[in-house]
């Protein structure tokens, strides 16, 4: 699932039509297939085609299908994943979440940060509490995601997203991205990338 900023290329179109007959309702098709489409951009084996891209494989299933939920009703914006996510229905939804819950995590092997950036992340996200939500690992649980080796990219637009309130589907985490910094918020990624 892609950031707010996203702009799709001139042959994302081509792309959106093979998606929507991907997702198409079709009786024969299994959610396997379905989930072919997604590969795309999330990775064949979990590993995210570009760095801006979230892993999705191993992600908490109750998030997985609150985000398509809000792709679909336009509360969570973009320029690719809403048109996607028009062409699901719940039961759709609730599949592909599923599915991707019961994936194994990817390993992204992503460095740990120098320790004056672990230090001022773990400082940053002491002071808003991310861990009453994300618990203590970060690992998520039911609808709140997975962060501990989610792509740093991700991370960090997800998080300045939520800071300028142009990611309005949680305003919570937009005020909780208001009390600190971007530099904070930049320790905080590579932090959690790291995991």
């Amino acid at each position: 699932m892609l950031h707010a900023r996203t702009r799709p290329a001139a042959w994302l179109p081509a792309i959106f039509a093979i998606l929507a007959a991907t997702l198409a309702p079709a009786s024969a098709q299994t959610i396997d297939e379905k989930a072919q489409a997604c590969a795309g951009c999330h990775g064949e084996n979990g590993i995210p085609q570009q760095k801006a891209m979230p892993a999705i494989w191993g992600q908490q299933q109750g998030y997985l299908y609150l985000q398509l939920r809000d792709f679909k009703s336009g509360a969570r914006k973009n320029d690719i994943m809403g048109p996607i996510a028009q062409a699901l229905e719940r039961d759709d939804m609730l599949a592909l979440a599923g599915y991707f819950s019961q994936k194994t995590w990817p390993s992204l092997q992503q460095p740990r940060p120098p320790a004056d950036v672990s230090a001022r992340a773990v400082q940053a996200m002491t002071a808003v509490g991310c861990n009453t939500c994300h618990q203590s690992e970060y690992q998520g649980e039911g609808t709140q995601p997975r962060l501990a080796g989610q792509t740093k990219d991700y991370l960090q637009q997800s998080m300045l997203d939520f800071r300028n309130r142009s990611r309005a589907n949680n305003p919570g985490m937009s005020d909780l991205m208001r009390s600190i910094s971007e530099d904070d918020i930049a320790a905080c990624a590579a932090y959690l990338a790291g995991l």
